[in-house]
């Protein structure tokens, strides 16, 4: 528990900043819900027609005069990249901080096994990542609430779901991509989450490139195939789930051999 102490004191400040962020991104949107209300028509026949875009982001099958609408859209994507962003970062750094700081030579002179500190740095990243959503959630719930809007529970519940489920995916593949670094891998987290955003988006335009599909997290998030179908995509889920427990793997077998500088 000592270690896991120490990796949320350590992130208290970025994990701050993020939650707040995305949080005040989010009840902004909601906010800005009944003022747009009495235009979402004219707006979604406007998006209609824009073709290929609006294929990109799902919004050719959603209402936007609905809540559950403009929410998946809107707040999805602000949720979706921002949450992806702190999840790859999060795992980025977990274990190639000790090198890039070098405070490898003092954690690994105490009495602790190098299992253990695998162990409780992907605890701590779990631990905020899991936090991070619950606290959103709930504030997003205050935030519908208080416009005077009915709450889709379920769909609601099954969106933040599929973000929570792709933050750890991401979260585990990049903390085992960092049992390889020795300095700051920031770009490389940050890259792969940009990645796969928008390997999504080639995927929802061309028909060629639907298997993409199977490779990004953010496709089993699709507000509009997760409002339509009432249930998550179980095969693109046990997919990343796959993704994930590789990640953490690679990561447990590299690291317990790795010779620290």
């Amino acid at each position: 528990m000592t270690i896991i102490k120490h990796e949320l004191r350590q992130n208290r400040t970025s994990f701050a900043v993020w939650t707040a962020s995305i949080a005040f991104l989010l009840i902004v949107c909601v906010f800005l819900f009944p003022e747009m209300k009495g235009e979402m028509d004219s707006m979604g026949n406007l998006f209609a027609s824009m073709g290929r875009f609006t294929a990109a982001f799902g919004m050719d099958r959603l209402n936007f005069g609905t809540l559950i609408g403009y929410y998946s859209i809107e707040c999805g994507n602000i949720l979706g990249l921002g949450g992806a962003l702190f999840a790859s970062l999060l795992g980025i750094s977990a274990l190639t901080k000790e090198e890039k700081d070098r405070t490898a030579e003092f954690l690994l002179t105490h009495p602790v096994s190098r299992m253990r500190v695998i162990t409780e740095k992907l605890a701590a990243v779990f631990l905020q990542i899991t936090v991070i959503n619950l606290l959103i959630l709930i504030l997003s719930l205050l935030s519908i609430a208080l416009i005077g809007e009915d709450i889709p529970f379920k769909e609601l519940l099954l969106i933040h779901g599929a973000y929570f489920l792709l933050q750890l995916e991401l979260a585990c593949i990049c903390f085992g991509i960092s049992a390889f670094l020795r300095r700051g891998g920031a770009g490389i987290g940050m890259g792969l989450a940009a990645a796969a955003y928008f390997l999504n988006l080639v995927a929802n335009i061309s028909e060629s490139a639907r298997f993409l599909h199977w490779l990004t997290p953010f496709a089993y998030c699709e507000g509009a195939d997760i409002i339509a179908a009432g249930k998550l995509d179980g095969g693109r889920i046990a997919v990343g789930t796959t993704l994930a427990v590789i990640g953490i793997t690679v990561a447990y077998r590299h690291y317990v051999r790795k010779d620290i500088r």
